[in-house]
């Protein structure tokens, strides 16, 4: 692969993760290029450049950035594309890309869920990478990102969803060093279950109920059902062959303790008082939550194995209804997320009994 001074960088998807990481690779004199489907956020970064608002500093960069229809009219691939859309636009947005990129390109998924998978499947195992991204982020207005996670408590790990695309990993961690820690790992799957747990327990529950992470995380009956909903999800990883393992540096853990030690490290460490979740974003601007992405893969996982979910079954259910518009999320669905999960273990508990 070219030397990395002179690699040729897309970031596919500028929302507030992506547009805060290229600005990062270009502030470092990088070749970046973003596109992104939010026609505003594209044109209020082409007049007046990506603006990052961080810890009381603001900075301005100036960066090149492409609609999603532009996309066809590159002529020079790239050689690596950082791929931060939402879980459920992977697939198309791989597709978008790949006549793009390099024969020995490479696709990194820095992305919530599952989805390394898919971009090996769309682009091929030797040239996809799979990531986890923690930090945290919002962008309300087009061009405007409201980062919230300094670069020394920005995370990430990468590594091959397959053996051949292991000489991508060290590229790919270089670039992601200038936005902040990195891991390169041999396990990018159980990397990314332990992502997920966290995510299950955190942004659909928090976003339900309309609070920020950490005040959903220090609500009592909250904190309950956010460390089941964790629980589950360690549950449905160990039967897709993961092993739970720390991420962002936090202290060693067993599976047993591991929610509510990653939840505690998250909550002192890693995000505001008045951080929301990335799905509370989404639903404050109407858009569809990752929800079945998230929550839904460990129900669909547990399920597969013959397994109940209680804690996530309810969350999952609650939040589709407010994605239809059959709820306004509150603080008020507290206590039916607590009964719909309540019921289901006893209608598991009356089968078992048969």
């Amino acid at each position: 692969m070219t030397e990395k001074s002179a690699l040729r960088i897309a970031v596919l998807g500028t929302g507030a993760n992506g547009a805060a990481i290229g600005a990062d690779l270009a502030r470092a004199g990088l070749d970046v290029t973003f596109i992104d489907q939010w026609p505003a956020n594209v044109e209020a970064i082409r007049r007046d450049g990506v603006r990052v608002e961080m810890m009381g500093e603001t900075t301005v960069t100036r960066v090149d950035i492409l609609h999603l229809c532009e996309v066809a009219t590159l002529r020079r691939p790239f050689d690596v594309v950082l791929l931060l859309v939402k879980a459920y636009d992977t697939r198309w947005a791989t597709e978008l890309i790949a006549p793009h990129l390099a024969d020995d390109g490479v696709v990194v998924g820095v992305q919530n869920g599952m989805t390394g998978s898919v971009i090996a499947e769309v682009v091929g195992e030797h040239r996809a990478l799979g990531a986890v991204i923690e930090i945290t982020s919002a962008m309300y207005t087009p061009g405007v990102v409201e980062r919230h996670s300094a670069h020394d408590r920005s995370w990430f790990a990468v590594g091959p969803m397959h053996p051949s695309a292991a000489h991508h990993a060290e590229t790919a961690a270089a670039l992601l060093r200038r936005a902040g820690t990195v891991e390169v790992t041999d396990d990018i799957h159980s990397a990314k279950w332990a992502k997920l747990i966290l995510n299950a327990a955190e942004l659909v529950p928090s976003a339900v109920v309309d609070l920020s992470i950490a005040d959903c995380a220090r609500h009592p009956r909250m904190r309950e059902l956010m460390l089941e909903a964790g629980d589950e999800a360690v549950r449905a990883a160990q039967l897709d062959g993961a092993t739970i393992r720390s991420i962002f540096g936090m202290p060693d853990t067993t599976p047993e303790t591991f929610v509510e030690t990653v939840l505690d490290e998250l909550v002192e460490h890693y995000i505001l008082t008045h951080s929301r979740s990335t799905v509370l974003q989404d639903w404050i601007k109407g858009r569809h939550s990752e929800v079945d992405e998230l929550n839904g893969h460990v129900v669909d996982t547990l399920a597969r194995h013959g397994l109940a979910s209680p804690a996530n079954t309810a969350v999952v259910e609650l939040a589709r209804a407010i994605e239809r518009g059959e709820l306004a999320r509150s603080i008020e669905l507290v206590e039916p997320m607590h009964q719909r999960a309540a019921g289901i273990r006893l209608t598991v508990t009356a089968h078992t009994a048969r």
